[in-house]
């Protein structure tokens, strides 16, 4: 008896991934993953699987995520017991700063006054006459004043408001780490990066950047699934929460270039720009003043903690009074490298790669460096480039520089000159700054060699968080003719593919 032939399944579409595709372990194709496997018991088994029982990837990662949050909040227990309110010495000596509950009364939280309506009083402000940051950020932090309930006195309210805060930004979180795992459905584990990074538990408290990092991830997990309108309407609400998500923008625009993908790209930015102007917009016509102060704070403001720029201020003794024009030039000048990178590249950039250059360039060349920015990338290049060897290289940095800023504090702050003096500060700057300079350089390695790519050496993969550019043609290009991706293939086990400059790549 003659069987029927066995029809081929046809390839998946631009931004659609077959429903066979293997979950890439990082136990099989990275060397420090493997060797902390053996410590958990060996290589990833069938749990490690989706659908292989409960415990799926996603739930294992946001679980590990949590966990590490709540070291975090752990970890500001000596401020959350007294130091905060103790002299300013104190919560610089355990490490443990936050911006959170001294801006309860700061800001007229305490004293019911709404943000950027309501003028602040210099005698609780020190003279910063309206909320200094965007407007999403400021109704997030006045729901959780309104949640803040039962103290007995300004400094437990302001306990209170830090505790509130705390588990509103733990929902941010687990939304971050939901969006990661799921951008690239066949690397679940690479959400383990982000759980289990040093610095996103040391500073997710500091301050509200999980807000727009959480969003911001959303947004890349929805372009990812081929919705531009859906993915501009989360980057642009990103944007009311925290300035730096609309530099997204910057390689849709060049990604959608090389690829003919006009309309999508103007699907994006028109949802970017309506979902902004939606939660802007009312507020400006109610406060201008008000509204304005986030923008005209950032342009006033000096030179900072954490930047390139204060080393050289503090090397020289010059004051920097032209720091934005240097900051602005540097980045528009990084910013064409970037686009030239992509459009030269033999192959097309992954999205994630693109976007962790432009926001590390951003926050690089800034005037200010702050702790907390290192949320900004974490997502990002755990997407980027899912290696665990260069990611704690990176990680390693950020945690020497959270201990080295609070140090450098404690010692300009103490009669007694304790903790980290000002040279020691310039090279705890020196090694974030590089450590970041490393990874961007890792990149950027991978772009013009697609063959050192992770994500593309391990399974054969094109973009799997490029949405309609994944597998997509280019129809323009400034270097050589870019070769055909790979078609996603069906079968359980994926050979490497080595992708080499001008190659025919056939299935």
């Amino acid at each position: 008896m003659t069987s029927a032939p066995t029809a081929r399944t046809p390839a998946p579409g631009p931004g659609r991934r077959s429903a066979a595709s293997p979950v890439v372990r990082p136990t099989d194709h990275d060397e420090v993953a493997a060797a902390a496997g053996e410590v958990a018991g060996g290589p990833a088994g069938r749990r490690a699987v989706s659908g292989g029982g409960w415990w799926t990837p996603v739930r294992v990662v946001v679980a590990v995520a949590l966990g590490m949050y709540t070291l975090g909040m752990l970890q500001k227990l000596p401020c959350l017991d007294g130091a905060w309110f103790s002299g300013q010495t104190s919560q610089y000596i355990h490490a443990c700063y936050s911006d959170i509950p001294h801006l309860y009364n700061g800001r007229g939280f305490a004293d019911g006054l709404v943000p950027y309506l309501d003028r602040i009083p210099d005698r609780i402000s020190g003279g910063m006459e309206y909320l200094e940051y965007p407007v999403l950020t400021g109704v997030f932090m006045l729901i959780a004043a309104k949640l803040t309930v039962g103290g007995d006195s300004l400094r437990q309210e302001e306990q209170l408001y830090w505790v509130v805060n705390a588990g509103m930004l733990m929902v941010c979180l687990a939304v971050l780490v939901v969006c990661v795992v799921r951008t690239h459905r066949n690397r679940p584990w690479d959400g383990m990066l982000v759980a289990l990074a040093p610095g996103l538990a040391l500073t997710a408290t500091i301050n509200w950047d999980l807000l727009a990092v959480a969003m911001t991830a959303a947004g890349m997990l929805l372009w990812a699934r081929s919705r531009p309108v859906a993915a501009g309407v989360l980057i642009g609400l990103a944007t009311a929460a925290k300035l730096y998500p609309v530099l997204l923008l910057g390689p849709l625009l060049v990604l959608c270039w090389r690829a003919g993908r006009w309309g999508a790209f103007g699907r994006a930015a028109g949802g970017a720009a309506v979902s902004w102007a939606v939660v802007n917009v009312p507020v400006m016509l109610l406060s201008w003043d008000g509204w304005k102060k986030f923008y005209t704070f950032s342009q006033e403001r000096p030179v900072d903690f954490g930047s390139l720029w204060l080393i050289i201020q503090q090397r020289t003794g010059r004051t920097f009074d032209d720091a934005n024009i240097y900051a602005t030039l540097l980045m528009a000048l990084g910013c064409a490298g970037i686009a030239a990178l992509a459009l030269c590249a033999p192959r097309r950039p992954r999205l994630a790669q693109l976007s962790f250059l432009v926001i590390a360039l951003f926050v690089l060349t800034n005037k200010v460096y702050s702790p907390q920015y290192v949320l900004w990338l974490i997502p990002l290049a755990a997407l980027a480039r899912p290696r665990w060897r260069d990611f704690l290289i990176w990680q390693s940095c950020e945690a020497l520089y959270f201990l080295g800023i609070w140090m450098y504090l404690a010692h300009t702050g103490s009669e007694k000159r304790y903790g980290l003096p000002e040279d020691g500060y310039q090279l705890v700057i020196a090694a974030h700054l590089l450590g970041t300079a490393y990874l961007c350089a890792m990149v950027v390695r991978d772009v013009l060699r697609p063959e050192h790519d992770p994500v593309r050496k391990d399974d054969g993969s094109d973009d799997p968080g490029g949405g309609v550019l994944d597998r997509a043609p280019d129809v323009f290009t400034l270097g050589s003719p870019a070769p055909r991706p790979l078609r996603q293939r069906s079968a359980t086990t994926v050979p490497r593919v080595a992708v080499r400059w001008g190659a025919t790549l056939r299935e």
